[in-house]
């Protein structure tokens, strides 16, 4: 992977920069170790709940190895960083006004002291990144790394489907795929191999990958993902995709191309495979099932129809585990209003609202097109999983899709030269001193 998805310096860019005339010359690139703290990042948010495992991992033991790969991650953030250099923007900033109602809202204890440790989790989540922002400088050094570490887990979990089929393919979630080595669910598989395609496929695009070495992550993602039977992360996709691709046509020849057989294609599919692909859609579910959104609809209406006091419906009732009544909320909105309440609601829409605003206002480039392809993803994929109001992988793709906007920082010019002395005769000399 390291070979294949090889970093590129971007014209103008920071590899560049030291080259332009009356600038000094800035550090060379990101530092590996700010990569391998976005490993641990996503580390940390791969979750500890989820299928049965080919070997029992006691929850206790994978919530020591997420906990310990967040605070090894601000610990090597703030050893990379020791002078605290960052780069102020919208995105951690709010992130900052969100973990500041999470903290007003958890303190009533109404969701137990689970609520105030989950508050501590979110801190050095945005601490991290507000170490790391000193490197977001609009490059695609974090796309990368974002790639190999899901590819990694994509690996695991490929892994265990070779190992035992039957467990990675269990009755329990209608033959749906699981993780087998580590507990992950299929919409948590689903959403990991739709973001690593649809950026691969945008750096193909780009050119900055070659088409051999996309395909070692395209082809088997897609496999993974159609395994998974996602919903969500199969829109997600190709309409991230769609609003990603449009972004580069007027520019790129390569992005039409691509535009114009992907509809061919999608076209021949859906009159040539219209059955099976319903009956992947449907995934053996009865037509009020799935208008209920596989039972959604009957969690949040109750949530919405709960009794809640003023400061329940303003600042929430604490950071929780997404749940209900003992159900998953599924829904990061309505998440987000259990928990944050209105305010914390108004907090993530802004979120939204800026990257996207940032993202229009950008001229067309690749970064620019991987940037909306990630917040159309988050965006759709948050209205049936939750994952907005906390450390998560949604706001990790929100994160990157930050660092991608980021507009590279200027050099500081060099001082002026002093003036050239000049040279006085010695004869002049020996009259001043006479």
């Amino acid at each position: 992977m390291g070979r294949q998805l090889r970093r590129t310096g971007l014209p103008g860019g920071p590899d560049t920069a030291g080259t332009q005339p009356g600038a000094e010359p800035r550090p060379a690139g990101t530092p590996k170790i700010a990569g391998i703290v976005w490993g641990l990042l996503i580390l940390n948010t791969l979750g500890s709940t989820g299928a049965k495992t080919i070997i029992p991992l006691p929850r206790s033991l994978i919530q020591m190895v997420t906990m310990g790969a967040l605070v090894a991650a601000f610990a090597l953030a703030l050893a990379v960083n020791l002078r605290l250099r960052i780069r102020a923007g919208a995105y951690v900033f709010l992130l900052t006004l969100l973990l500041v109602t999470s903290v007003i809202s958890s303190a009533h204890l109404e969701s137990g002291f689970g609520a105030l440790f989950r508050c501590a989790r979110l801190a050095l989540f945005v601490s991290t990144l507000w170490l790391l922002s000193r490197w977001w400088d609009g490059s695609l050094t974090f796309v990368r790394h974002h790639i190999r570490m899901y590819f990694a887990v994509l690996g695991s979990v490929a892994a265990g489907l070779v190992i035992s089929p039957g467990a990675a393919l269990p009755d329990l979630y209608g033959g749906r795929l699981v993780g087998a080595l580590w507990p992950l669910t299929p919409p948590q598989i689903g959403q990991y191999a739709a973001v690593i395609i649809g950026l691969t496929v945008l750096l193909v695009l780009g050119r900055r990958t070659d088409r051999a070495s996309a395909a070692v992550v395209i082809v088997p993602s897609l496999v993974l993902l159609a395994l998974t039977h996602t919903r969500t992360a199969t829109l997600g996709l190709l309409i991230g995709l769609v609003l990603a691709i449009g972004s580069l046509i007027l520019t790129s020849a390569a992005a039409r191309r691509f535009f114009t057989w992907a509809v061919l294609c999608a076209v021949v599919a859906a009159v040539g495979f219209a059955s099976a692909l319903q009956t992947w859609f449907l995934r053996g579910q009865s037509q009020e099932n799935f208008s209920s959104l596989t039972g959604r609809a009957k969690v949040w209406d109750a949530l919405l129809a709960a009794p809640r006091t003023t400061g329940e419906k303003v600042f929430g009732v604490g950071l929780g585990d997404k749940s209900f009544g003992g159900l998953p909320i599924d829904n990061s909105w309505l998440a987000v209003y259990n928990e944050q309440g209105l305010i914390g609601v108004a907090v993530v829409a802004a979120i939204i609202i800026v990257l996207g605003g940032v993202a229009l206002l950008r001229p067309p480039s690749l970064q620019r097109a991987c940037a909306i392809f990630l917040i159309s993803y988050c965006a759709i994929a948050s209205y049936t999983e939750a994952g907005l109001g906390d450390a998560s992988p949604y706001l990790l793709h929100l994160a990157l899709a930050a660092a991608l906007l980021a507009a590279p920082a200027e050099a500081a010019p060099l001082s002026p030269p002093e003036p050239a002395r000049r040279s006085v005769p010695r004869w002049t000399r020996k009259s001043e001193v006479s």
